[in-house]
């Protein structure tokens, strides 16, 4: 695995990027991004869930997730970039679901929620980055209550070895270009989920070949 950038060369990162972030990632991955979001959001949220949408960027799975859980339910955007976040609430109000938003900055290996305060948490393409994914995603785990869901899109490597090795060549390359890789890498964060007790309720590879994704749902047993 690829060494991580740093927080704050991420916050910067994304700080620049906000505004066609949407338009590049999707263009990267031939809007299997979205496909994925769809899929976690289907699997995830249930109407009146309280969902944290944790690395939410834009708002493009937290948009799908209050669709979902109005008029009762609520979702937090949490999210590394205060730009990314603008963006997200801009996106809302024109769509009128920003009564069942929050808007909230911060580093998601460090949330600052109480154990058990979600129903469902949902992460898309947003472990990738992060320093150590898989205490972030335990941090995830931590703040959604016995019973409830994680949904999980995240990069992986191509199973097909000359593959692998392509896509390992040009992510070389596109890695030096901060606006084009995101930071973004194949990450593993399942098993660490499975060993604190997590269930995989629902599990698919998607994506283009040279980048992949795994996307799946892990509930927290009661």
């Amino acid at each position: 695995m690829r060494q991580a950038l740093s927080v704050e060369t991420l916050r910067g990162v994304y700080g620049r990027i906000a505004g066609f972030y949407d338009f590049e990632h999707g263009l990267i991955t031939a809007r299997s991004d979205q496909r994925g979001r769809k899929m976690v959001v289907r699997e995830t949220v249930a109407p009146g869930d309280r969902v944290l949408d944790c690395g939410a960027g834009t708002g493009s799975t937290a948009l799908l997730s209050a669709a979902r859980v109005r008029p009762h339910g609520r979702v937090t955007l949490f999210d590394l970039s205060p730009e990314m976040l603008a963006v997200a609430k801009e996106r809302a109000g024109r769509a009128g679901l920003a009564d069942w938003m929050t808007f909230e900055p911060g580093d998601m290996a460090h949330l600052p929620f109480a154990d058990g305060s979600f129903d469902a948490a949902v992460s898309t393409y947003s472990l990738c980055p992060v320093v150590d994914p898989a205490k972030a995603a335990m941090e995830i785990y931590r703040v959604v209550r016995p019973g409830g869901r994680i949904g999980v899109a995240h990069s992986v490597d191509p199973k097909t070895p000359w593959v692998r090795k392509l896509g390992g060549w040009v992510e070389g390359v596109a890695w030096h270009l901060h606006w084009l890789s995101m930071g973004c890498r194949s990450v593993s964060v399942l098993p660490a989920l499975e060993a604190a007790g997590g269930r995989v309720v629902f599990e698919r590879r998607i994506g283009v070949p040279l980048w992949p994704f795994l996307v799946f749902v892990v509930e927290k047993p009661a």
